[in-house]
């Protein structure tokens, strides 16, 4: 049996190299493979791909370390965004001045949102923006990647870590544990955000979860043990009475958007289960709920060349302007060095164990849900 480590990026104050434009190393059913993409707006950007028997994981480390898509057997989990991805971060005007530059590079599976901010465009008074839509951290690129190859175990297991600082201002550092298994169609990760300053600091972060088909089609369906549900805007009201239930693609539709509260299990996680609409098949979202107590869903069902998809979403809070969160205590305080961790992971199930994860999170009582919009919840 044996085991390896690849040292992929690593970068200090002395000197900085990467190794990973060309990555192929494998040990039995256990892969890594990494390249840099050419042409159009993917041009420069690093892919590294992650396999452990039917799994394949493909990560971004110039975007945050995002999952642009994974691979289970042969069905794929991710979307087919407008965007033709993945867009190197120097094509995504996150400064752009309606605040909304962020969109630009938007085609993952898992894109992180934070860390400073994570939620709509924030603007002052004078109508300068102050945080652009979903914040920088899914443009910023990892200093650092480690990639070790455990046959023992069956497992690959990815470090890495991102730095969102500037000078006077903020000082924030995420590091990162992905790790994939031969044995379940399954990745699992933990995210630690450190305030690297000796001043106290505060951060947001919201996991922007998509899926559109197969996963995605008429007759799909969320299961989550909701305790409270309310929608967004006016819009999104139309929706409540399918508020879990998802249509086809229809041309000029609008994006519906639904904010929640979960009820935890005895461990402290909480998760969302989407099955595929002839229900043989789905993904399930797991997270830490006491780091991440909000959930957003997100229903985008236009027509299927502007991007047919959903999002699952939990958060430190739900993602209005940053301003809005602020005022009713929805921002993490962290004092000097201090640490919060986040634990998420998504499973491919199919058959006897997509039945009993339904079976699971369909009990308990219907939430209760709100005919409006929640004024402690949606800005405006």
């Amino acid at each position: 049996m044996a085991s390896q480590t690849l040292q992929l990026i690593t970068s200090h104050r002395a000197a900085s190299f990467s190794a990973a434009d060309r990555v192929d190393v494998a040990f039995g059913p256990l892969a890594v493979r990494s390249r840099r993409l050419s042409g159009g707006r993917r041009d420069g950007v690093l892919l590294v791909e992650l396999v452990a028997g039917s799994t394949k994981v493909f990560v971004l480390p110039d975007r945050g370390l995002g999952i642009w898509k994974v691979m289970a057997g042969d069905c794929e989990l991710g979307w087919q965004s407008p965007v033709h991805g993945p867009v190197h971060p120097r094509f995504v005007p996150v400064a752009e001045p309606n605040g909304l530059g962020w969109l630009d590079g938007f085609d993952e599976l898992v894109a992180r949102c934070g860390l400073v901010s994570n939620g709509a465009p924030d603007f002052d008074a004078a109508g300068r923006l102050r945080h652009g839509l979903h914040g920088r951290i899914a443009n910023l690129p990892a200093h650092h990647l480690d990639v070790t190859l455990d046959e023992a175990a069956g497992t690959i297991t990815l470090t890495g870590a991102v730095d969102e600082t500037r000078f006077l201002c903020h000082a924030l550092q995420m590091t990162t544990s992905l790790t994939v298994a031969v044995d379940r169609q399954r990745i699992a990760w933990t995210d630690t955000v450190r305030n690297l300053s000796e001043r106290p600091a505060t951060m947001q972060m919201l996991y922007h979860v998509n899926f559109g088909p197969p996963l995605l089609g008429p007759g799909s369906e969320l299961v989550a043990a909701v305790e409270e549900v309310a929608p967004r805007d006016a819009v999104s009201t139309a929706d409540l009475p399918h508020w879990n239930r998802y249509d086809a693609p229809r041309a000029g539709r609008g994006e519906e958007v639904h904010f929640m509260r979960m009820r935890t299990r005895p461990d402290g996680k909480a998760a969302a289960l989407l099955v595929a609409p002839e229900g043989r098949h789905g993904a399930c979202l797991e997270w830490r709920a006491d780091t991440l107590p909000c959930f957003t869903l997100w229903k985008n069902q236009g027509g299927l060349a502007d991007g047919y998809v959903t999002g699952l979403e939990p958060g430190t809070n739900y993602p209005n302007p940053r301003s809005f969160e602020e005022t009713h205590g929805r921002v993490v305080a962290l004092a000097a060095n201090q640490t919060v961790r986040f634990d998420l992971a998504i499973e491919h199930l199919a058959g006897p164990a997509l039945a009993a994860a339904r079976d699971r999170l369909a009990s308990g009582p219907a939430p209760r849900i709100h005919p409006r919009p929640h004024p402690d919840w949606c800005h405006g």
